[in-house]
C-alpha cells in the first residue's frame, strides 16, 4: 500500500517556501533601502564637490531631486518588507487552518514593479529636461 503524500498544512516544505519567499522580500525591501540611501547622500556629494573651491560647478545644479528620490526608495523599501511581513502572517494562518492559498493578479511583486518604473521614468526624464541636460 503506498503511503499518501503529505497534507499541505502538515508537509513542512509549504512552510519552508513560504519562509524563503518571505526571506526574498526582505531582502529585496533591504536593498531598496540601501539604494535610496546611496542617491540620496549622492545629492549632498554634488553639493560638497560644488564648494569646493577648485572645482568648477554650474550653480543652478539642481541635487535636492537626488534626495526626493533616495527618500522615496528608502520609503518604499519600508513599505515593501511590512507588507511582505503582513502576506507571511496571512498566509501562515491559511496553511494553519487548512485552506487553500489564493494567488490574485495584482501581486506585491507586481505593484513594486510598477512603482519602481515610474520612478524610474521620473528619473529618465528629469535627466533628459533637467537642467544640467545637454542642449
Amino acid at each position: 500500500m503506498p503511503s499518501e503524500p503529505d497534507k499541505p498544512e502538515t508537509d513542512p516544505r509549504i512552510y519552508f517556501a513560504a519562509e524563503r519567499t518571505l526571506l526574498a522580500w526582505v531582502r529585496t525591501g533591504l536593498a531598496m533601502m540601501g539604494f535610496g540611501f546611496v542617491v540620496a547622500r549622492f545629492g549632498l556629494f554634488l553639493r560638497e564637490l560644488a564648494a569646493m573651491p577648485h572645482v568648477a560647478s554650474q550653480p543652478d545644479t539642481n541635487t535636492g531631486l537626488s534626495l526626493w528620490v533616495g527618500t522615496t526608495l528608502v520609503v518604499l523599501g519600508v513599505t515593501v518588507n511590512l507588507a511582505a511581513a503582513v502576506r507571511h502572517w496571512q498566509t501562515v494562518r491559511r496553511l494553519e487552518h487548512g485552506r487553500h492559498l489564493r494567488f490574485t493578479p495584482m501581486s506585491l511583486g507586481i505593484v513594486v514593479a510598477c512603482l519602481l518604473g515610474v520612478l524610474g521614468l521620473l528619473m529618465a526624464l528629469y535627466l533628459l529636461t533637467g537642467p544640467s541636460a545637454l542642449p
